[in-house]
């Protein structure tokens, strides 16, 4: 994992929990010992990204569902807003799905809100941009979300997600607690997440594991996540992280790849 000079999570405002699931703020003073690991991740974030060099940009960073493995650049420093689920449609003009696997400046977007939060964030120190943030997002997304349709899909991010006290539900439960289809369900995700809810779970599971490998027997960490098995478990952790769960925690990691954050896909 990185090594970085200074990261900070603060608490996100009150303002902006109906909008923004968390925020982060990243220094890299030097590049990294070790490969940078992107995680899958199915979360769209807003990112200002400010280079030594004196570059800005203001990007949007789709949804990832498959690890990538990458060399560290040091002398740079951003600030991550992840989007809560059903904030990527109102705040960008598009539907998550657009943005998967996809790296994009705000300014090419089509909403007028992703262009207006591009401005407003391009000049500021990415370590002090928060307060700012909390003014205006509220103003761009209070009268632009649907709460209803917002809640029902964070209804259904939350019940597939992996919590360690209970096992992740099934999709078609899922939609049954929802009162909707599955095909209502996936379509829900596509547009406010980006993946469907299979692979919202699946990739659920796989950060899981990454995070509490080490804590507990493989059989047993595949137990509490969700798997049928260990087996079941290795060959999901392989599908997404490109190499087996053992193999990752002793670091014999997949070749590096070019650092490509900043480059519209």
């Amino acid at each position: 994992m990185p090594t970085t000079t200074a990261e900070h999570v603060p608490v996100t405002p009150g303002v902006l929990r109906p909008w923004i699931a968390g925020v982060r703020t990243l220094v890299f003073a030097e590049p990294p010992e070790e490969t940078f690991v992107h995680l899958p991740d199915a979360v769209t974030k807003v990112v200002l990204r400010v280079t030594g060099d004196g570059r800005r940009d203001v990007l949007a960073v789709g949804p990832r569902v498959r690890a990538s493995y990458h060399e560290g650049k040091g002398d740079i420093s951003c600030v991550e807003l992840r989007l809560a689920p059903g904030t990527v449609r109102p705040l960008l003009g598009v539907p998550a799905a657009h943005l998967v696997g996809r790296t994009v400046s705000l300014d090419g977007l089509p909403a007028r809100a992703a262009r207006r939060l591009a401005r407003e964030l391009r000049w500021l120190d990415p370590q002090e941009a928060l307060p700012r943030i909390a003014e205006v997002l509220p103003g761009l997304l209070s009268e632009a979300v649907d709460p209803a349709r917002a809640a029902l899909l964070r209804a259904g991010v939350a019940s597939l997600s992996v919590r360690m006290d209970r096992a992740p539900a099934q999709v078609r439960d899922v939609a049954r607690e929802l009162s909707v289809s599955e095909r209502q369900l996936r379509n829900l995700f596509a547009d406010g997440v980006g993946v469907s809810p299979k692979h919202f779970a699946r990739i659920e599971r796989i950060r899981t594991v990454v995070t509490r490998a080490g804590s507990a027997p493989w059989a047993d960490l595949a137990a509490a996540t969700g798997y049928f098995d260990q087996a079941h478990m290795t060959s999901d952790f392989r599908a997404l992280m490109g190499v087996p769960p053992k193999s990752y925690v002793t670091g014999r990691l997949p070749a590096v790849m070019p650092c490509q954050v900043g480059r519209q896909a």
